[in-house]
């Protein structure tokens, strides 16, 4: 069964926007702001699989992967959340504005879609650590497709299952690009005990990503 969660708003976070966008000015920030968050639309739709090892491959139900990193993430969980989120298509339309009338507006835009995307995400996952705490479980980062070895193209299988066009106009084109573009998927491990460090920054090999949380 697939679920669908609707926010009416997300807190915004301006140090956030500020880092995405390497030293926005808070005023202009602000004043794109003002414009933005009255257009945006914050929707998840997700499902919850069984997680399991099927020699060695891992077996997610909606997919079977050899992705060691997947693997490493999910070590110890018997549960997987998958889900996909957006802040909707009436990003896109401001972007585009943007990019004709003020090239250096549309960059602080960007990071402003950036943190919100990142900042539903949170919302999400925060929701779904309570409800597992009554549980006594607890979550693991989030994972996403394209993520170390887990290829891009698990996004098809992602899209299929989740029915991410239908539940909240989330699509993926043949080139595997979301619309609309602040759009994030992901798979989110249910395990028994906490993971060392929750942080996903953390969790990720990347170590000379420029966003790569302190």
């Amino acid at each position: 069964m697939v679920f669908v969660k609707t926010y009416p708003e997300i807190k915004t976070n301006i140090n956030e926007i500020i880092r995405y966008g390497k030293g926005s000015d808070e005023g202009v920030v602000n004043e794109i702001l003002s414009e933005c968050l009255p257009k945006l639309s914050y929707k998840v739709c997700y499902s919850i699989f069984d997680a399991k090892k099927d020699g060695d491959m891992l077996d997610l139900g909606f997919i079977k992967t050899d992705s060691k990193s997947l693997m490493k993430n999910l070590d110890g969980c018997s549960k997987i959340i998958l889900f996909g989120a957006t802040i909707g298509i009436e990003f896109d339309r401001l972007m585009q504005k943007y990019m004709v009338l003020s090239p250096s507006k549309a960059y602080v835009l960007q990071a402003i879609g950036t943190e919100r995307i990142e900042s539903l995400c949170d919302a999400f996952c925060a929701d779904m650590e309570n409800e597992f705490a009554k549980e006594e479980k607890h979550l693991r980062p989030r994972f996403s497709a394209g993520y170390g070895d887990l290829s891009l193209s698990v996004q098809k299988d992602i899209f299929s299952v989740l029915d991410c066009a239908r539940k909240i106009g989330l699509t993926l084109n043949d080139s595997l690009i979301m619309s609309p573009s602040k759009s994030v998927t992901a798979v989110v491990g249910i395990s028994d005990t906490p993971s060392c460090d929750g942080h996903k920054c953390k969790s990720c090999d990347k170590k000379d990503c420029e966003y790569r949380g302190r």
